[in-house]
């Protein structure tokens, strides 16, 4: 289990990638972040033409039930990955 302060080290260390993660991982990273931090997915999917912000409810919207701690555990897993894949 991660604990608050590894969440938080891993949010800074994600910022000091060389290379910019694949999309699929950057909405990992997000849907991650945004159980984490604020829970279970609220209000209406994004309409068709907002492609972006439909991938991003999407993505978060796949957590939903993940608890907080297994969230912030997990962020930290992906982090690690990305670290040692793009340093």
């Amino acid at each position: 289990m991660a604990t608050n302060e590894a969440f938080e080290a891993a949010q800074q260390r994600v910022k000091t990638l060389s290379k910019t993660p694949a999309a699929d991982e950057l909405l990992e990273l997000y849907a991650l972040y945004k159980q984490a931090t604020a829970g279970d997915v609220q209000g209406s999917r994004p309409g068709m033409l907002d492609f972006k912000g439909r991938a991003k409810f999407d993505a978060w919207s796949g957590k939903k039930g993940v608890a907080k701690t297994n969230a912030e555990s997990d962020y930290v897993k992906l982090v690690g990955k990305l670290v040692e894949k793009y340093g």
